[in-house]
């Protein structure tokens, strides 16, 4: 119950400061398939032509319901989600002409049940990666950062990712973030200097909490999740910095689903190209100019 509230206050209070500032060939090779925005329109009357494989189904999307800005519980109906990629999935499948229902779990469960058929897809601020892939195909559609998030002041003076030798971060289970910290763990040790003491939670929230009750000194998040934290917990949490890494956001779905991956593709460029992409990342205060022409990568 104590997180229940947790997460209604958190929502309430950062919603206003986001809503306010206003190819087939990869079918063969598996490779690499983007779509022109300016060549692409929503044909919902046309799904059973185009993509049969979907025609009579309901797309199942796991989201977590916690990474504001992407996937939140909105506060006028809690039963409800919005942010981001909730309303882009919403955008999207409306334009394909497919119904979607959001099947709602932590975020590290929502990958192992993308990748074993439990849920179509995993559309929540997941970030493609090779390994990911050989499991999952990608539509990505953003370029990713992430945010260094420390308490209030700063008190161990963390600046850079190797400051955080000898001193405790925590980031959520299965991210690319723990592989980060993990990795900077072992640059650590081959200096001669100590570990990075890594604590993994199965949500952000929790990560965040870690930090304020000052039982870790870094929570490692997405860049644009950690910019809401601070906007939502300015007099207990800052920005300590940022990574730019080159990672790419991108939707997920199990292997053997060529006609889902390419309906993505194809709604997603459709939204981009009639202005409704743009008017959601407004919506949430998103950097517009991070977006990429949706690509396929399948491997």
């Amino acid at each position: 119950m104590w997180g229940f509230q947790f997460m209604r206050n958190f929502y309430r209070s950062v919603l206003p400061i986001l809503s306010g500032t206003a190819c087939l060939a990869f079918l063969l090779v598996s490779s690499l398939c983007s779509a022109r925005a300016d060549d692409a329109t929503c044909e919902p009357a046309k799904l059973a032509t185009k993509y049969p494989g979907l025609a009579g189904k309901t797309i199942k999307i796991g989201q977590d319901g916690e990474s504001v800005p992407f996937s939140m519980r909105d506060p006028k109906d809690f039963s409800k989600l919005v942010g981001l990629d909730a309303d882009l999935a919403q955008a999207t499948f409306a334009c394909i002409g497919v119904p979607m229902q959001y099947v709602i779990g932590t975020w590290s469960g929502l990958i192992p049940a993308a990748m074993s058929g439990q849920i179509d897809l995993m559309w929540d601020t997941l970030l493609y990666t090779p390994e990911r892939a050989k499991k999952l195909d990608f539509v990505v559609y953003m370029n990713a950062a992430t945010g260094m998030l420390v308490a209030k002041g700063n008190p161990k003076n963390i600046h850079a990712v190797g400051d955080l030798c000898g001193l405790t971060a925590t980031t959520t289970l299965g991210t690319t973030q723990e592989a980060m910290l993990r990795d900077s763990s072992s640059k650590c040790v081959a200096a001669g200097k100590p570990a990075v003491n890594i604590i993994t939670s199965t949500d952000m929230p929790s990560g965040l909490r870690l930090v304020q009750n000052g039982r870790a000194d870094l929570v490692s998040v997405n860049k644009f999740v950690g910019d809401s934290m601070v906007a939502a917990n300015s007099t207990t949490i800052e920005s300590a910095f940022d990574v730019v890494t080159g990672a790419k956001i991108a939707v997920g779905t199990a292997k053997g689903n060529p006609d889902l991956v390419k309906a993505l593709r194809d709604g997603l460029a459709a939204i981009r190209a009639s202005g409704a992409e743009k008017a959601i990342y407004d919506r949430y205060h998103v950097d517009y100019s991070l977006t990429t022409d949706p690509t396929i990568l399948t491997e």
